[in-house]
């Protein structure tokens, strides 16, 4: 019988995450420590998660805020889980791929959110499976990707921004509880 993260207990599932780090040993450089940072964002965010209640998640902290994804814990963590999908999907799709972004989700526990969380990170150690410290970076505007805010980045310059959009939600969920 296969081994299912999504079957473990919460309990589980964060002593595996606490303990369990992804970034391979044949990953190098600037790709290592980007992978490193990003999963060392997500254990962090996860471990925040570890203390939202259900009624905690689903209820509106900003009542005032024009950003429909500001409005609860629930809504910052869809798009957290979204757009880490969405950058992989950005440098898939740059190296020829046809990656569709997966439809947003919302879940109902926080504990959903560290699974999905730890499918965002595998997602992103599958996206940067064959791609090299020297392929990070485009110096040529012409050669970077285009993302939908109408910014150009590199892999090395997106894995940046993901990196921090994490940091910076975490923060702001801290400030909720």
């Amino acid at each position: 019988m296969l081994f299912s993260y999504r079957n473990c207990s919460l309990f589980t599932r964060f002593s595996i995450l606490h303990f369990t780090h992804m970034t391979k040993s044949t990953y190098r450089g600037a790709v290592k420590a980007l992978l490193a940072e990003n999963e060392k964002a997500i254990r962090e965010l996860q471990q925040v998660l570890v203390t939202v209640s259900d009624q905690q998640l689903a209820a509106i902290v900003d009542h005032d805020t024009p950003n429909p994804d500001c409005r609860s814990i629930q809504t910052i963590m869809t798009h957290v889980v979204a757009a880490g999908f969405s950058y992989c999907v950005y440098i898939r799709n740059h190296r020829g791929g046809d990656d569709q972004r997966p439809q947003r989700r919302t879940f109902a526990t926080a504990a959903e959110y560290i699974a999905a969380l730890e499918d965002v990170n595998v997602y992103t150690h599958e996206t940067f499976n064959n791609i090299y410290d020297h392929e990070l970076e485009f110096f040529n505007e012409s050669e970077k990707i285009l993302t939908r805010w109408k910014q150009h980045y590199d892999y090395e310059q997106l894995m940046e921004h993901a990196i921090v959009h994490i940091l910076r939600h975490r923060r702001q969920i801290e400030g909720f509880l």
